[in-house]
Formats: C-alpha cells, sequence, structure tokens
C-alpha cells in the first residue's frame, strides 16, 4: 500500500474523528496489538495476528498502558 492511496482520507479521518496530533498511519498497528494485550491475547496469539513471525517484533507493537500497570501493582498487593 502507498502511502500517496490513503494520505488523505488519513487525514480527514483524523480530523473527523477530533485527533489534533499528527499520529501516523502505522500507529494503528501498535494500538491494536495494545489493545489485544490488555484484552488477554497471548503472545503467540498476536503474532498471529498481526503477521510477525517472532515474539521480538510482536513485542515491538505492543506497548504498557497506565491501566494495565496499575492492575498488576492491585494484584501484587499493599
Amino acid at each position: 500500500m502507498r502511502r500517496s492511496n490513503y494520505r488523505g482520507d488519513w487525514g480527514k479521518a483524523r480530523k473527523a474523528a477530533g485527533v489534533t496530533s499528527e499520529p501516523h498511519f502505522h500507529d494503528l498497528r501498535h494500538t491494536g496489538n495494545t489493545l489485544a494485550s490488555t484484552a488477554g491475547t497471548s503472545t503467540r496469539e498476536l503474532m498471529t495476528r498481526m503477521g510477525h513471525s517472532s515474539s521480538r517484533a510482536a513485542l515491538i507493537h505492543q506497548h504498557v498502558t497506565s491501566d494495565r500497570d496499575r492492575a498488576i501493582a492491585d494484584r501484587l498487593g499493599p
């Protein structure tokens, strides 16, 4: 997929959604993987979902969320 094929539509979609910063289209892969991981998917499931052949690639597209970090801390106890 070439950037010129979707750049204009991506800009219009961002504007319509009220997104004032300039996230890149590829950032959606990171967001999708992060949301899937917070839903409890395994690394293997993330790899399959994203078409990655290594766990390293899957982890690069996955980020820590403050909600998840807080949930882990709560489970560890006081």
